[in-house]
C-alpha cells in the first residue's frame, strides 16, 4: 500500500520562486523572512531553470568576504542550474529511498508535461508515512 502513495498528493503546490533575475541581496533577504531554506527559479515562461539554495547563498557571503564588500549580483549566477528533479506521479516511498542516498532536501516536482507542479522535501515524506501508519 505505501508504495502505491504518490508524490503529489503530499507535496507543497503554493511555491515561492524567484527569477534568475532577482537580485542575490533580495533573495536571500527572502529566504531569511520566511524562513525557508531554498526556492526554484523559473524564467519568464514559467520553465525551471535552477534552483537557489541556503548553501548557494552562503557563496555571496564567502565571496563578500574575500572582498571585504558586499558582492552583490543575481540569483542566476548563485543558483544551482542543474536541478534534479522528482514526477509527480512518483511513489513517496521511492522518495524516501531517494533522500536517503543523497544530500539534498527537497526536490522540485514536475508533472508529465515538464511544468514544475510542486516541491517535496524530506519532512512532506515524513508527514506522508506519519499519517499513513
Amino acid at each position: 500500500m505505501l508504495k502505491s502513495v504518490l508524490i503529489k498528493d503530499y507535496m507543497a503546490t503554493n511555491l515561492s520562486t524567484f527569477t534568475p533575475e532577482t537580485p542575490i541581496s533580495d533573495a536571500i533577504q527572502f529566504l531569511n523572512t520566511h524562513k525557508i531554506s531554498g526556492a526554484p527559479v523559473i524564467d519568464e515562461q514559467g520553465s525551471l531553470v535552477g534552483i537557489l539554495s541556503e548553501k548557494d547563498c552562503l557563496k555571496v557571503a564567502l565571496q563578500s568576504t574575500y572582498y571585504d564588500d558586499w558582492v552583490g549580483g543575481s540569483v542566476s549566477e548563485y543558483m544551482t542550474p542543474d536541478v534534479e528533479t522528482v514526477d509527480d506521479t512518483a511513489s513517496v516511498v521511492d522518495l524516501a529511498e531517494k533522500f536517503i542516498k543523497s544530500a539534498f532536501k527537497r526536490y522540485p516536482v514536475l508533472n508529465e508535461n515538464g511544468d514544475l507542479v510542486g516541491q517535496i522535501s524530506r519532512s512532506d515524506v515524513l508527514r506522508a508515512l506519519d499519517i499513513l501508519w
